[in-house]
């Protein structure tokens, strides 16, 4: 992607790119064998990236993010004109990437989630997509971890013969685990939010009209509100307000103070 293809929305560099082009750019760097970090975003991961300099220090460096909810689709055509028809969502992203990659042998792997979830995703990927190559699954911890068992699934992850890592460790948690490690696997890092849970099956996934509407935000706090309410009550009004501000001139900042700590998320 070339760096005209990025809009500040909040302070945090969004790329107003089609669905197509983001795949064939990560398939591109997965047969390259070079890093790529790519995460989908929400409102929650804007809202993350405005809120911490840190975290958007990563976000911004990203080599693709992409607006995966209508809202930050929304943005981008209000604030900068992008005119985009459509926003990226993550599950269909992993679908996309999937095809593509089975098309042209390209071995993947996913990270994070619980061992059953990553069953079910695998069973349902390879009934869909003939000819998946699937390397590794690894489950997520669901913890800060030390530098050796990072260092342990790194060198799991690259000698499984991957070539391209799904995580998905959950939003602000899987942007840090692909900006850590993405150099070295030396492979495309995709971070992907609740993709993996939608598409085993374990999370019920909004009806398309709640999609296209951007109404997703009240399906799902209606499946999850004990978790859930804070960042949808809390947020979604503060990041109204500050679109608004940003739409009458406000220009947020869009960088942190330097290089921010490891924290390992395992």
């Amino acid at each position: 992607m070339t760096p005209s293809s990025k809009s500040s929305v909040l302070g945090v560099l969004i790329d107003s790119v089609t669905m197509d082009r983001a795949v064939g750019a990560v398939v591109h760097a997965a047969q390259a064998g070079v890093p790529f970090r790519v995460t989908a975003l929400a409102v929650h991961g804007v809202m993350c990236g405005r809120a911490d300099p840190a975290m958007r220090y990563r976000l911004n460096r990203f080599d693709l993010a992409l607006p995966d909810g209508q809202p930050v689709r929304w943005a981008l055509n209000l604030l900068h004109g992008r005119r985009l028809a459509e926003r990226v969502y993550g599950p269909h992203l992993v679908m996309a990437v999937c095809r593509e990659t089975a098309r042209r042998g390209v071995p993947v792997a996913f990270f994070g989630s619980t061992a059953d979830d990553l069953s079910r995703l695998s069973a349902r990927l390879c009934a869909e997509v003939p000819g998946l190559r699937i390397a590794a699954l690894e489950p997520s911890r669901f913890a800060a971890v030390d530098q050796e068992t990072e260092r342990a699934l790194v060198e799991r992850l690259k000698a499984s013969g991957a070539r391209l890592v799904f995580c998905g460790l959950g939003c602000p948690r899987q942007e840090v685990w692909a900006w850590e490690n993405a150099g070295a696997l030396g492979m495309p890092v995709l971070a992907v939010g609740a993709a993996f849970r939608f598409l085993a099956g374990s999370l019920p996934m909004a009806p398309p009209w709640m999609q296209r509407t951007g109404l997703e935000w009240l399906f799902r706090l209606a499946s999850e509100p004990r978790r859930l309410w804070p960042r949808y009550l809390l947020l979604n009004p503060l990041y109204i307000w500050h679109l608004l501000r940003q739409a009458a001139g406000w220009r947020p900042p869009q960088d942190g103070g330097g290089e921010p700590p490891r924290l390992r998320y395992g």
